[in-house]
């Protein structure tokens, strides 16, 4: 009930069930990022963790060897035949012009990326799409975390719902009633639900009874789920290249847009050759079309740069550290009010259905009785 069924099932929210952490995973990955990289500055300070002169390398050394077959797409887009009348050593001199001055721009383009990545990009919302699409992912996290955990919460659910299913035999011994099966059946499944959820997080911290420490069970495995936490959603979700593609194709798209056309418009505007010569053949509005064009193009070199998968392992493990650190570092208070909201509001409805299957058990035995 808590992982399974993914999907909802049947007709919600009497005639239908969904499992707690699908339905809650949401909830719970916003908690999440919220506590470790939402806020403006924590995202400024990921982007110096993840070294903004690597990132201008690799963008530069990517572009530079397409340079020219870039300049030339842009310029045969929407002036063909005036560089196809340009001298080879007037296009010579444009390459090297760009050549020379991209990388100092690119670097400039990066740092204001890296400054108003908070604003750029929306975590929760890239994060909810990723969910949609993954419905499992939660499950997988605290599954993987915490599958002896919870193997031994079902076995001691076993035990607990055996123990008090005997007493109850033996008080039916002594009292033959339908009613007292039926009725200790349901309180049989409650307690034994309300037990189990007790078991996952009390006591909230770690208690020294004699010789024995005593912790909720997923709270004692806090290093384990933030360690997993970390790598699958630095690998899987927030990706480099599923950031960049927010950026670019997302609600601030346009001032994406303007942050790249501040820092390459003045390759066209300090080039005089190209300039003079543009303004020209095709007069202001044709030089302004180019210009727009340049960043098109640019948008386009971006993302194709953030699809390298060497590149974007890399980066995903410095992601992976700082998820993996913040959560870590959580306090238990912190840590508890990270996954045990989700599990408090469904925690009627688990207890309620315990005490429905015991109680379906518990009628079992009142029906072979009664033939």
């Amino acid at each position: 009930m808590l992982f399974h069924p993914i999907e909802s099932v049947g007709r919600p929210p009497f005639l239908g069930w969904q499992g707690v952490v699908p339905r809650r995973a949401e909830e719970m990955a916003h908690e999440c990022i919220d506590r470790t990289l939402a806020r403006s500055g924590d995202l400024t300070g990921l982007y110096q963790r993840l070294d903004p002169a690597l990132i201008t390398g690799e963008v530069v050394s990517r572009i530079m060897p397409h340079l020219e077959e870039y300049v030339d797409d842009v310029m045969y887009e929407h002036h063909p035949v005036l560089w196809d009348n340009l001298p080879r050593r007037v296009k010579g001199r444009i390459y090297h012009y760009v050549e020379r001055n991209l990388p100092e721009r690119v670097d400039a383009m990066v740092a204001d990326f890296g400054e108003e990545l908070g604003d750029l990009v929306d975590l929760r919302a890239l994060m909810s799409e990723e969910l949609r699409q993954h419905p499992d992912f939660m499950n997988n996290i605290l599954q993987d975390a915490g599958a002896s955990t919870f193997r031994f919460v079902i076995r001691s659910g076993a035990v607990i719902g055996l123990l008090m299913g005997v007493a109850l035999a033996v008080g039916w011994t002594f009292w033959p009633s339908s009613w007292l099966l039926l009725g200790g059946g349901f309180i049989v499944g409650l307690l034994t639900n309300w037990i189990a959820i007790t078991l996952i997080f009390r006591p909230r911290e770690r208690k020294q009874w004699g010789p024995f420490r005593i912790q909720g069970l997923l709270m004692r495995r806090q290093p384990e789920i933030s360690h997993i936490w970390g790598q699958r959603v630095a690998h899987e979700l927030l990706t480099c290249e599923k950031v960049a593609h927010a950026i670019v194709h997302g609600e601030k798209a346009g001032r994406t847009r303007a942050i790249i056309q501040k820092h390459l418009r003045p390759l066209l505007d300090q080039s005089t050759v190209l300039r003079i010569s543009t303004q020209m053949a095709v007069g202001a509005s044709g030089y302004t079309e180019l210009k727009k064009s340049m960043n098109d193009r640019a948008l386009s070199a971006s993302e194709e740069v953030f699809r390298d998968d060497a590149f974007n392992h890399d980066r995903a493990r410095i992601v992976a550290e700082l998820i993996e650190e913040r959560i870590a570092g959580l306090s238990p208070e912190a840590f508890q009010s990270l996954l045990r909201p989700v599990f408090a509001a469904e925690e009627g409805r688990l207890m309620l259905a315990g005490g429905v299957c015991g109680l379906l058990a518990a009628l079992v035995p009142v029906v072979l009785v009664g033939l």
